[in-house]
């Protein structure tokens, strides 16, 4: 037991080492600042601004930004769309698969678009490789810098500069942070055994003497992306399970920071455009706390296992199904957390089999959004709670609400109450109606798991997550539309909420700190920001959780 601890504490320590140094990088990047990399990337990025016609560095207002955001994901989404449905006549299909049919195009394109890569679908048997690049990795990209776009346009607007121009903030983030590591990664990976190729699938004679076809492709150059935009999409239908995906521990380790490493820098990034890395550890510690508490509670529940199982065994033994022999428990809960906490949506082991307990964590991920969030848009979900913390404890001392020495007025709570009430209104709502019919509903589990696979599914949907209790029967057309419905307003009306919110901070006339100001750096007032949270959350989401997970474990443990 104790080697798995020292597992999960080892990736922790090298997450808090990194992150300092990624999150200054971030910063000189979107601050214009000069890096390592400027003789290489600069004059590629300036090309790109002539041949594309991007008046650099025009600043956009906060509706400009909006407008600029929207056009280019249609446009990106249609493209890709268009892809997928021609399929079956475009080139690099040496499998000669045909177009899958219109909502499963449509939800796949829609998915991908929003950061969300769920899946309804396996990768192998229904993509070809041009979908799969052309399509899929290029959205991994484009999707990732969106949501980035999103995080440091909000950080700006919060510590009042302007919002920025989205068309450049999206190349910087493709170019200077995303493209640059995943080209290293991709290398990386090759190294440790993760294919790389065009070539046909392989076949093979067994020891029966029967053929074998083994699937295979560009799976490195999307595996890292998949990772470090938090996209989670997985070339093959077991997805990071695949020993093609992540074929070891080494592998596992380098995914694992991949999907964490830019959520949690971004925070530290915060930190110097606010001239206050001190307020940045405490929200960095404070979001950590719970993320190290999850994972306890997830890999000793998966230690213990079953207690149903044990008793027939008449001994205690880790619950192992649904997961690789590779990973074992520890590093299949570990990554559990880390994937449903990031938004990134990639499984090493099936969601479907973890316990209660840790069903329970991951769903508590999906919920809170901000442990530690969706690629750049989790930053701003934080800052959104800080912004209610500093209302509500405002009001309860009777001093006048203020944030980075701005006052926080109706039009910012209306906006901020308007972003954390998009998820549940995405997620309860179709969560109900689906359960009401079960014959649309897919649930292979019935009972209080069955519940959470419908929940689940839509959260992961609305959170631009992507993974998923994958014993639900769901590529069907009510699960390809409805879905589609919770990925768009999941994904799209947050944002423009945001930016607004964003554009709002920034008009504000700072107002001089005073002896009555109310200090956000403090522990104290971190703390209370961490009970806000908890509180929001669990009220929020209570019912559903005691109706699913939290029943499934007592009826597990009686």
């Amino acid at each position: 037991m104790w080697q798995g601890f020292l597992q999960i504490a080892l990736t922790l320590v090298i997450l808090i080492i990194i992150t300092p140094f990624f999150g200054r990088y971030m910063a000189r990047v979107y601050l214009g600042k000069k890096t390592f990399l400027e003789p290489i990337i600069s004059p590629t990025e300036q090309l790109i601004y002539k041949l594309s016609g991007i008046a650099y560095p025009t600043e956009m207002t906060g509706w400009q930004y909006i407008k600029a955001l929207l056009y280019s994901n249609l446009f990106m989404g249609i493209f890709v769309y268009l892809i997928f449905l021609l399929q079956g006549v475009l080139p690099l299909n040496p499998t000669n698969l045909s177009a899958p049919s219109w909502d499963l195009a449509l939800h796949t394109a829609i998915s991908f678009l929003t950061n969300t890569n769920q899946q309804h679908y396996s990768g192998e048997t229904t993509l070809s490789y041009l979908s799969q690049t052309v399509a899929i990795t290029f959205l991994m990209f484009t999707s990732a810098a969106t949501g980035l776009a999103v995080g440091i346009a909000f950080i700006r607007g919060l510590t009042g500069r302007p919002l920025g121009n989205f068309y450049v903030d999206l190349i910087k983030s493709i170019t200077r942070i995303l493209l640059p590591i995943s080209l290293v990664g991709a290398l990386l990976l090759i190294i440790f055994g993760v294919p790389e190729t065009l070539a046909s699938p392989a076949t093979a004679t067994t020891l029966e003497g029967n053929i074998q076809v083994i699937a295979r492709g560009p799976v490195a150059s999307l595996e890292i992306i998949k990772q470090l935009g938090e996209n989670g999409g997985g070339f093959f239908g077991i997805n990071s399970a695949h020993p093609f995906e992540n074929p070891n521990a080494i592998t596992n380790l380098i995914e694992i920071l991949a999907m964490v490493s830019i959520p949690a820098a971004l925070i530290y990034t915060y930190g110097i455009f606010a001239n206050n890395t001190k307020q940045a550890w405490l929200l960095f510690w404070m979001v950590f706390i719970i993320f190290v508490f999850l994972i306890g509670i997830s890999a000793i529940s998966e230690y213990q296992g079953n207690p149903l199982v044990n008793k027939l065994l008449g001994g205690q033994q880790p619950n192992l199904e649904g997961k690789e022999v590779r990973f074992g428990w520890v590093e299949t809960a570990l990554w559990a957390i880390v994937t449903t906490g990031t938004m990134c949506g990639a499984v090493n082991g099936m969601h479907d089999s973890l316990m209660p307990t840790s069903g329970f964590s991951t769903l508590f991920n999906l919920f809170l959004q901000i442990i530690w969030g969706g690629q750049g848009t989790g930053t701003a979900y934080l800052f959104i709670y800080l912004i209610l913390s500093v209302f509500v404890t405002g009001l309860m001392v009777g001093r006048t609400p203020e944030f980075l020495g701005r006052k926080i007025e109706k039009r910012e709570i209306v906006l901020a109450s308007v972003i954390l009430l998009v998820h549940p209104i995405f997620v309860l709502i179709p969560g109900a109606i689906t359960l009401a019919f079960p014959g649309i509903s897919g649930i292979t589990n019935p009972g209080f798991h069955g519940i959470s696979q419908v929940i689940y599914e839509y959260a992961s949907a609305s959170a631009n997550n992507g993974s998923g209790f994958e014993g639900l029967g769901d590529n069907t057309l009510w699960w390809n539309l409805s879905a589609s419905v919770s990925l768009l307003g999941g994904r799209y009306i947050p944002i423009i909420a945001l930016l607004l919110l964003a554009d709002s901070m920034k008009n504000k006339q700072p107002v001089p700190e005073t002896r009555g100001t109310l200090r956000t750096d403090t522990v104290l007032f971190t703390s209370v920001t961490a009970g806000v949270i908890l509180i929001l959350g669990a009220l929020t989401f209570f019912p559903v959780l005691a109706l699913g997970p939290i029943a499934e474990g007592f009826q597990i443990a009686n």
